[in-house]
């Protein structure tokens, strides 16, 4: 199935995307595109806010959009990579059947499924800026992303593949 329909489809059961995807078997490759455009994706819904602080502050917009490109596609998927590693690790501890992989995908997912929300929470940001309308989406994101999260680790867990 496609992304784009899976991430519809995550709106509606997280826990049986996540669980069809490790049915597909263990793809790294899969799960680094899957953060990579979720990185990309939230690196987007940074303009619009990057655009109103440039002109309401007088900054290079350039500037600012050159820190935010290299914070989410070089940084944050690094320490996506370490969350991931550190709750696989914490999830064996307390003796989840997840593997390594099924943890990895699972929060990837979850950044790459939420990203229709981070990207209204883009435009709220640019075009309302801080206030209740910013700090609402900036809200229904977080509680999207822990949804997603924990639903998949969920089925990753009762999926118990090894990778």
């Amino acid at each position: 199935m496609a992304a784009t329909r899976d991430i519809v489809a995550t709106y509606r059961g997280p826990g049986k995307v996540v669980r069809r995807i490790l049915g597909q078997g263990p793809r790294e490759d899969r799960a680094l595109i899957y953060l990579m455009v979720g990185c990309l994706m939230v690196f987007v819904a940074q303009t619009p806010r990057l655009a109103r602080q440039a002109f309401e502050t007088g900054e290079d917009l350039r500037m600012l959009m050159g820190a935010s490109l290299m914070a989410w596609l070089f940084i944050a998927p690094l320490l996506f990579y370490v969350l991931a590693g550190l709750i696989g690790v914490i999830a064996r501890l307390l003796r989840q059947n997840i593997s390594s992989y099924g943890a990895r995908l699972a929060l990837f997912w979850a950044l790459l499924a939420s990203c229709p929300i981070m990207l209204l929470w883009g435009l709220t940001a640019g075009f309302i800026g801080p206030g209740i309308e910013m700090s609402l989406v900036g809200g229904l994101w977080c509680a999207a992303f822990i949804w997603f999260w924990v639903a998949g680790m969920i089925a990753a867990g009762k999926e118990g593949s090894d990778g």
